[in-house]
């Protein structure tokens, strides 16, 4: 099967017990929990069987081993993660408002994370990929944007493809250098996986026929409309395939969008129909949120195949 390799953040999730809890005062948490939207999507791939690496860096703490060692029981490829003495692996402290909104604090920048490079291993991690995935959050410094940049240009060099997840506000895309970068990307890319209002950030049409059909006349193979709950649709040059969600109750959604692209683009990689992989990331999608943590529901191939037929989520 193709292999595909994503870079970008490594970090653990750290989330307030309570519904509405502040951090300017102290308060239960759970976690640390592994996470980091492209850790997420390559240990989900991998989980399907597909081969599936990643590029990045964590400190030489017990935050990374936990990173390394869930990405390794679940069959990635970890030799491109580099262990940096001296240097604390990516934070995320959550809490969850009210309104079901979520207000973070991140360390991704100033962490280990930002020291990612495209060192000898990631070299030879690239020169057996087939198919790189780009995160919009692994874009958050120019070291990230030139390790994506040249994982994009190597793999397509020899043929490869690109998919792509904006997964960024639109306010972000204000920072210096990140558009630019964004736009890029969306320039190379084969598969475009927006979740909601994130098809317009890369449109001027103001409805979602016309800028699908705007977007698919840049070169793109396909868009994928992430629709949460709903599903998600399907579009390429030959028309649209919509696929319903799985109903479930919801514990956590971080992590749900990350799981379902990295079901989608493993069986597009495969060469599934349409549907089929809609079906399979619609699930993959669904039992995500059924945990508490952003990994915590990752299922191998085997079970979601099980949980489509029988609805269960133990």
């Amino acid at each position: 099967m193709r292999k595909l390799v994503s870079a970008g953040e490594i970090l653990v999730e750290i989330m307030a017990e309570r519904i509405g809890q502040s951090f300017l005062e102290p308060g239960p948490l759970l976690g640390p929990y592994p996470s980091g939207a492209p850790a997420i999507f390559i240990g989900q791939a991998a989980a399907l069987g597909q081969p599936a690496g990643l590029i990045g860096a964590v400190g030489d703490d017990d935050f990374g081993r936990l990173n390394i060692e869930r990405l390794r029981a679940l069959g990635a490829d970890v030799s491109a993660i580099a262990v940096h003495k001296g240097h604390a692996t990516g934070t995320a402290f959550v809490t969850y408002r009210a309104d079901a909104s979520r207000h973070f604090v991140f360390n991704i920048r100033n962490s280990a994370s930002g020291l990612i490079e495209t060192d000898g291993a990631a070299t030879n991690l690239l020169a057996s990929a087939d198919h790189v995935h780009v995160m919009g959050s692994s874009l958050f410094s120019d070291r990230a944007v030139a390790v994506t940049l040249s994982a994009i240009e190597t793999v397509k060099a020899k043929g490869g493809t690109v998919s792509f997840d904006p997964n960024i506000r639109r306010e972000i895309m204000q920072a210096s250098g990140v558009r630019a970068a964004l736009d890029h990307v969306l320039a190379r890319a084969d598969i475009f996986l927006p979740s909601g209002e994130e098809l317009f950030l890369f449109s001027s049409a103001k409805d979602e026929k016309g800028a699908v059909d705007e977007l698919l006349a840049r070169g793109l193979s396909c868009i994928v409309l992430k629709k949460g709950a709903a599903g998600a649709v399907y579009h390429d040059h030959h028309g649209a395939v919509a696929s319903s969600g799985f109903a479930v109750d919801e514990v956590d959604p971080t992590g749900a969008g990350d799981c379902f692209g990295a079901a989608f683009v493993s069986f597009w990689l495969r060469g599934a129909a349409p549907a089929e992989a809609l079906r399979i990331a619609n699930a993959c999608g669904a039992l995500a949120v059924t945990r508490k943590g952003p990994m915590e529901g990752i299922f191998p191939l085997e079970a979601v195949e099980a949980f489509i037929v029988t609805g269960n989520t133990q």
